[in-house]
């Protein structure tokens, strides 16, 4: 039994505009399993469906069409089995700002009839660097403090399915290094994660496996080792001054002064090199890399965009 079971999940979202009624597609028979254990990433630009769909994971949000259960428990008729279950970490910063950190995590164990369970949340503030703000008020904390808090409430009941929804959005390394620190441990003991993230690098180095979506429909669904090794070339990074000519600009990803570029083999270097060069620019820092998840990523929303284009 998967730990996680989304069967043709659709959603249609209709609003009023001007008498008549505009209809937004936000998914369209999403279907993939998460099973007990893994580490799964959920991937895909803004608008894609992600957080929608962990809208209905949650109970938050009712499908269109389609299913949704939690080891075995569907997320409408059986919402409070499949909801203890789950520990979600959303994007949003919500809290109550009338009570300390340990008032907080002792009222969220309330909610799922967990008691006496001190030793635990000693154990949450300890691995998520909370320790010395246990009695801090929450509208005294940092961001980082407050999301840090989201964490520890998410896992305070011991749910055995862990989502996290763009949990490091916006906050410093220390904190990005503690959590997933204390998530992968998490992990190893059993714990199944399901994370949705911008910072690919993240999810290059934690998930083993990963579905990727693009305006509701899922475009990849694939272990991360079988993506990577899927790249068909190397990429050439080199830093200018100016702009890219634009025979290149149209095939590369441009950071600032930073310019990432596909390449199959040396000619495709040597040839990069000479148009930049035509073009009055000076090239610095010339490397040449594996692609990683984030080429990976690109390449295939824009094989996606330009197979609807065709169609």
């Amino acid at each position: 039994m998967p730990a996680i079971s989304f069967q043709s999940v659709s959603k249609v979202f209709s609003a009023p505009r001007g008498g008549a009624s505009a209809v937004h597609q936000a998914l369209d028979g999403v279907s993939f399993d998460i099973e007990e254990g893994e580490f799964f990433g959920l991937l895909g630009p803004n608008g894609a469906g992600k957080t929608t769909l962990i809208s209905i994971l949650a109970g938050l949000v009712r499908p269109s069409a389609g299913r949704v259960s939690v080891q075995g428990f569907d997320v409408q008729r059986d919402f409070a089995e499949a909801r203890r279950r789950l520990g979600v970490v959303p994007q949003e910063l919500v809290y109550d700002p009338f009570f300390n950190v340990r008032e907080t995590l002792r009222i969220q164990s309330g909610y799922f009839g967990v008691q006496d369970n001190d030793a635990w949340i000693d154990e949450l503030l300890e691995g998520l660097g909370l320790a010395d703000k246990a009695q801090a008020n929450m509208r005294q904390l940092s961001g980082g403090m407050k999301r840090r808090v989201l964490v520890a409430q998410a896992l305070v009941h011991r749910p055995p399915v862990i989502v996290l929804d763009e949990p490091t959005a916006g906050v410093d390394v220390e904190l990005r290094q503690t959590l997933w620190q204390f998530v992968s441990r998490l992990n190893r003991q059993g714990h199944t994660v399901l994370l949705t993230t911008h910072y690919l690098e993240e999810a290059e180095a934690l998930c083993g496996r990963i579905a990727m979506l693009k305006q509701g429909r899922v475009i990849a669904l694939e272990r991360t080792s079988a993506l990577l090794q899927s790249a068909s070339s190397n990429v050439l990074r080199f830093k200018i001054d100016g702009d890219l000519p634009p025979a290149l600009a149209a095939h590369a990803r441009v950071t600032g002064r930073i310019v990432q570029l596909p390449v199959h083999d040396a000619l495709d270097v040597e040839r990069h090199l000479a148009t930049v060069r035509e073009a009055g620019l000076h090239v610095q820092d010339i490397e040449v890399r594996k692609a990683d998840l984030e080429d990976v990523f690109l390449g295939l929303m824009a094989g996606d965009a330009a197979a609807r284009e065709a169609a």
